[in-house]
C-alpha cells in the first residue's frame, strides 16, 4: 500500500499507513522499522539516529525540528535526536529536538522528553519527563 498509494512512498522501509515519516534520508533506523506502529509522527529534518532494537509504540511523536518562537516561519537547527540501543518508546510519548537517550531507556506512555538523559538503564515518565526509576541491564537478545 505504501508504494501504491504513495503514502510515505519515499520511505525505504515499511511504515504503517496512519504514520508519517518526514525526511527519511536523515534517519538512521537501527535494526527495527520506525513508524511501523499506528499513528506515529517521525520528523527527521534535523536527523534521528536509532540504536539497535529500539521499540516504538503507537502514536509516538519524534520531532527533530522546532519553530523559532519569534517567527513561526523559521525552523531552528538542532543536533540530531539520538536514541540508544534496547530502548522502548511507549504509546503517545513525545521526543523533542536535540534529545539524547542513553542505552536501555524506557519512556513511559504519554511522557514528553524535553532534554537529554544519556545515562541509560532508566525509566522516564511525566511532563516534562524525569527519571522515575533506575533499571538493570537489558536482558533480551
Amino acid at each position: 500500500m505504501q508504494k501504491i498509494l504513495r503514502i510515505n512512498g519515499d520511505v525505504p522501509w515499511p511504515v504503517h499507513p496512519t504514520s508519517k515519516v518526514t525526511k527519511p534520508q536523515n534517519i538512521v533506523r537501527g535494526t527495527r522499522t520506525p513508524g511501523l506502529s499506528a499513528g506515529c509522527h517521525i520528523d527527521g529534518r534535523n536527523g534521528i539516529v536509532f540504536g539497535s532494537n529500539v521499540w516504538i509504540g503507537p502514536f509516538v511523536a519524534i520531532i527533530s525540528m522546532n519553530h523559532d518562537v519569534s517567527d513561526y516561519h523559521v525552523y531552528v537547527p538542532e543536533k540530531p535526536i539520538l536514541i540508544g540501543k534496547n530502548s522502548w518508546l511507549a504509546t503517545k510519548c513525545v521526543i523533542l529536538p536535540g534529545v539524547f537517550l542513553g542505552e536501555h531507556t524506557v519512556v513511559a506512555a504519554g511522557a514528553v522528553v524535553t532534554k537529554s538523559f544519556p545515562e541509560g538503564n532508566q525509566l522516564l515518565a511525566g511532563v516534562p519527563a524525569i527519571v522515575v526509576k533506575q533499571l538493570g541491564d537489558y536482558q533480551g537478545l
